[in-house]
């Protein structure tokens, strides 16, 4: 029949509840911890959490409605399998039977991560890929107070090994969060420059999730509107930190892309970024940020992609091309408006500002040669070996 599209076969379950709107945490954390039939919490957070308040006032509400709760607050940036171990530790002598992952993506990660430890034993290392989890998990509460990495909306721990501090994607449905509580208050104390990073992370998360090599109807779903929501959101945030509504949603754009990355994974920006976090210790969402207009660009070469980014395009409220010929330039509008993004938020767009010296040929092609080893970039549309990521880094030089 005309106008028929052949859909993509797809596998969805949707694993976490999402609950959304100010105040949830004073409202929906104690029952949701009842109703999972459980009363002795560890809370995994950070210390600046815990001088936010935020730590203190979950804690409060758990012990004020009888509940235990014990408070692991030494979590990092960027966790690595010494983070998950210690917090392991701190749990097994809790004898917790539920954890609450309070804070950013890192908070959530270490305590996924330590899920996997305290159930099946081992080493973080031998959860890298997918399902080696043989044991059930303790049940999990997500609340994340910025609007970034949707580590709420996915079944996967992202943690680095302590020495090449390489990223590790350990995922298991398992490992899925139960509930997930969104309260846009808890974002209002992020400074300025986390609302920045975070934000453009969960941006080219959306951007990603939408046009890889997994993509399907659902994760279109999800990663277009996250998409339009984190694109028109991210100007008001910055120019209204106080904007409750703004913070909203980013918040619920942010686990949305989360979920189009359960959905369909990432690409070839993520797998260029994590070779700059662990070579120069650059903030996540700066180095994604930087290489994701030079990946648009190259995957907007494919026929087949360029429509889609043109869809982006129109979403954002950037252009009004959405098909055919006139999608052919969509990539550079989509690329340009990203970089405007960037310059707004007073994010590095050179590679030399993102690390702060001007690479030598010998380390692009040692950044290469790591970029094409992450997991990640084996989903994007357009394969991409050791030479192509040389040009990547190349091009994000000027």
């Amino acid at each position: 029949m005309p106008g028929t599209v052949a859909l993509p076969s797809f596998d969805f379950q949707q694993r976490t509840r999402l609950i959304y709107g100010p105040g949830t945490l004073q409202t929906q954390l104690v029952p949701a911890v009842r109703e999972l039939n459980c009363g002795k919490a560890l809370l995994v957070t950070d210390a600046g959490l815990r001088q936010a308040g935020h730590a203190t006032c979950a804690e409060r509400l758990l012990r004020d409605a009888g509940l235990q709760c014990h408070v692991y607050d030494d979590v990092h940036e960027n966790p690595t399998a010494d983070d998950v171990d210690a917090c392991t530790a701190f749990a097994r002598s809790c004898g917790a039977d539920v954890l609450i992952g309070l804070g950013g993506g890192s908070s959530m990660d270490c305590a996924k991560g330590a899920n996997f430890l305290l159930t099946n034993g081992g080493r973080i290392h031998d959860y890298k890929g997918v399902g080696k989890a043989r044991l059930p998990m303790l049940p999990m509460i997500a609340v994340p107070t910025t609007a970034g990495t949707g580590s709420e909306a996915q079944s996967f721990a992202v943690i680095a090994d302590a020495q090449t501090h390489l990223k590790m994607a350990c995922g298991d449905v398992k490992a899925a969060c139960r509930v997930a509580i969104l309260d846009p208050l808890l974002t209002l104390t992020m400074p300025l420059s986390v609302t920045a990073a975070t934000g453009i992370d969960a941006m080219t998360h959306a951007i990603e999730s939408f046009v890889t090599v997994r993509r399907n109807t659902i994760s279109g779903m999800f990663a277009g509107q996250a998409w339009e929501l984190l694109s028109r959101a991210f100007p008001r945030v910055l120019s209204d930190p106080a904007d409750v509504d703004a913070r909203g949603c980013m918040q619920v754009g942010a686990f949305l892309a989360g979920a189009a990355i359960e959905n369909s994974m990432l690409g070839a920006a993520h797998a260029a970024a994590n070779p700059l976090t662990a070579q120069f210790g650059t903030t996540h969402g700066h180095a994604v940020g930087l290489m994701m207009p030079h990946v648009i660009r190259c995957n907007a070469e494919l026929p087949e992609i360029a429509p889609l980014y043109a869809q982006l395009v129109q979403r954002a409220g950037w252009g009004e091309a959405v098909a055919g010929e006139s999608a052919a330039g969509a990539g550079e509008l989509l690329a340009a408006g990203f970089v405007g993004l960037l310059k707004l938020a007073g994010l590095p767009t050179t590679l030399p500002e993102a690390v702060g010296a001007v690479p030598d040929l010998q380390l692009i092609q040692r950044l290469a040669a790591d970029a094409a080893q992450q997991w990640t970039g084996t989903f994007n549309p357009r394969r991409l070996e050791a030479a192509d990521f040389a040009a990547l880094y190349t091009k994000a030089l000027l």
